[in-house]
């Protein structure tokens, strides 16, 4: 019963192309401006450096937005399955507006500390905190999101008889 799977997220063939491809475009075109311009050698360095980067987080959001996210009511895991958090360890679920959280998704809070992990564009774990969303659709952020946050309100009231 705790491997169904209750909701998922996970990113469109589209948003994978938008996301991936500005990415790539972006650090074609900075590495095209380094080589066919003569900019002083520490903006040929900031160039060279930034272009590589954008390419190599343009192949990393590829890779990572193959998998997806799965929230089974142990577990918060990737399809591959590389548990994110357990649910038991969370301690609540931001969607606000002001939260500092993944486009069209939320953070969560733990109980206890997680090593750092990031897969980009779907989720990234860092301390105590995990961000779920990126380059995914809002609607599904936000069921999972919901449903996370019903799991959390019912263990609250199991295991304290009902507070406020």
């Amino acid at each position: 019963m705790s491997s169904e799977i209750l909701a998922v997220v996970e990113a469109t063939p589209v948003r994978r192309v938008m996301g991936a491809g500005m990415l790539a475009v972006m650090g074609a075109l900075l590495l095209y401006l380094a080589m066919n311009t003569a900019p002083a050698l520490g903006g040929l360095a900031i160039l060279m450096i930034t272009g590589t980067g954008a390419l190599w987080l343009a192949v990393r959001l590829w890779q990572a937005t193959q998998d997806r996210v799965e929230l089974t009511e142990e577990e918060l895991r990737t399809g591959s399955g590389r548990v994110i958090a357990r649910v038991a360890d969370i301690e609540s679920v931001d969607r606000g507006f002001f939260a500092f959280k993944p486009s069209n998704g939320f953070v969560l809070r733990l109980n206890t500390k997680a090593g750092r992990a990031w897969c980009p564009g779907l989720w990234w774990r860092t301390g105590r905190r995990v961000g779920i969303g990126g380059v995914t659709p809002g609607a599904q952020g936000k069921g999972m999101a919901d449903l996370l946050s019903g799991m959390i309100a019912m263990r609250k009231q199991d295991a304290g008889g009902g507070e406020g």
